[in-house]
């Protein structure tokens, strides 16, 4: 039985299955990938893989409502949102068509000693395997198949199981470009046939976003068989608040942060840590703002909060937030489920003894701290396991440079937020993940920096 399925998480209903790739079927998808790496991607420029990415991006704005309402079902994104993806998608395929030759081009290394010169060249390593997130189903493999097309590797590409009709869609898309076959494969494989495409020698390296299990899982995999990994494990990002001349706009800032994609970001602000002098006025402000936020039909472009991803999702959040009450939080709003919708909820009194303050809340929950001074909101903001992204809220530049230094994350936003860009480096630290999609050092991730010393 296939786990392959489009279930829409606003009705329960099963709109649709995909069966399982079958182990024959496997193998020749694998070695598909591995032929037209030794062929096409050896025989065309930069500049030709540039064109096909870029026209791949262009399929993703003109094609946005199918593939909008695609995601829809699979995953309840409101639409205006879902429309939004598939536009941010093809930017990052432009910027990374834009910038290819750029990117690419020959570094020279200054000798220390004697004649000649040398340089480093970029090129590709091979077939890679992309293990992709339900969260954003276009986003997170644009930014994986963006730059890697176009350096030249080939993509094999394990979507979620709950987006098997947003992975066809992007294969689709692929084909239309004008990539060959076996440039990019979409897999719809199990989790041992996962194992065995990550073991095969014909695989040279592989990109998760996904959960801490699946990462620690995949990752030992990969090290066990010397596959170059990179990992985004997502986070619970501290958003601090010291200062603000207009905390009306600081505190819808906050609500945005929270609840983008139906609060279910890896980098969205999760824990809000106020200066004491703000804490009261934020925390009012904050929670009758996010009370104002009402579930809604996730085909309706009014509605900014839909259903989470699935029954589980919701029936899992809902378990945590019990939990973090259990252990002495207090619920100062919401905390109700219907089916998979969630109510937005506010938390305080987090102990740093509760197992709340170190998970992350994948939905539409926040937690608010009190914090002493800047040290305590530093604190407060590291003492967690995770370390992907952060907000800084501050009128003090200098502050805000001290404090971007003291954070423990790969990424820091200071007044501002959900500012990603295709040229913004997207990765983080601790159990967060290693390496960096997006920007220039996404396209350096899966190369071969070769050097080449002439005498």
């Amino acid at each position: 039985m296939s786990n392959y399925a489009v279930v829409n998480p606003a009705t329960g209903e099963t709109v649709t299955t995909y069966p399982t790739i079958t182990d024959a079927e496997l193998d020749a998808a694998i070695g598909s990938a591995d032929e037209t790496y030794r062929t096409w991607s050896r025989t065309t420029t930069v500049e030709e893989r540039a064109a096909l990415v870029r026209r791949v991006g262009e399929l993703h704005v003109e094609r946005r409502q199918e593939l909008a309402e695609i995601i829809v079902r699979e995953m309840g994104k409101p639409i205006e949102q879902a429309l939004g993806e598939a536009d941010f998608a093809g930017d990052i395929y432009k910027y990374y068509a834009d910038h290819a030759a750029d990117f690419l081009k020959d570094e020279t290394v200054d000798l220390l000693a004697g004649d000649g010169s040398a340089i480093i060249r970029r090129s590709s390593l091979g077939v890679l395997l992309g293990i992709m997130p339900w969260n954003f189903p276009y986003y997170q493999v644009a930014r994986f198949a963006g730059p890697n097309l176009i350096i030249g590797n080939t993509i094999l590409l394990k979507h979620a199981e709950q987006c098997p009709e947003s992975a066809a869609a992007i294969e689709q898309i692929m084909r239309d470009a004008g990539f060959p076959a076996g440039a990019y494969v979409n897999i719809y494989a199990s989790h041992d046939q996962i194992e065995t495409v990550i073991a095969d020698p014909r695989v040279q390296g592989v990109s998760l976003t996904g959960s801490e299990r699946a990462g620690a899982a995949v990752a030992t995999i990969a090290g066990r068989h010397l596959k170059k990994v990179v990992l985004e494990l997502g986070g619970s990002d501290p958003f601090i608040l010291l200062s603000t001349d207009d905390l009306d706009e600081t505190v819808q800032n906050a609500v945005d942060a929270r609840l983008d994609n139906n609060g279910q970001s890896c980098n969205a602000a999760k824990r809000f840590i106020v200066a004491d002098e703000l804490y009261e006025p934020f925390l009012e402000k904050f929670t009758a703002k996010l009370a104002e936020v009402e579930t809604g039909d996730p085909t309706s472009a009014e509605t900014t909060l839909g259903p989470l991803s699935s029954l589980k999702a919701a029936e899992g959040l809902d378990e945590q937030v019990k939990r973090a009450i259990e252990h002495g939080a207090t619920l100062v709003h919401g905390g109700t489920r219907e089916g998979a919708f969630f109510q937005t909820t506010v938390l305080t009194e987090v102990t740093p003894d509760n197992p709340a303050s170190k998970e992350e809340f994948f939905g539409p929950v926040a937690q608010v701290y009190r914090a002493k001074d800047e040290a305590d909101a530093v604190r407060i903001a590291n003492d967690i396991p995770f370390g992907l992204g952060s907000y800084v809220y501050t009128t003090d530049q200098e502050q805000a440079l001290r404090v971007a230094d003291g954070i423990e994350a790969g990424m820091v936003f200071v007044n501002v937020v959900l500012a990603d860009g295709a040229e913004l480096p997207f990765g983080g630290v601790k159990r967060s993940g290693t390496g960096r999609e997006m920007g220039r050092l996404g396209a350096d991730e899966f190369v071969n920096k070769k050097l080449i010393r002439i005498g």
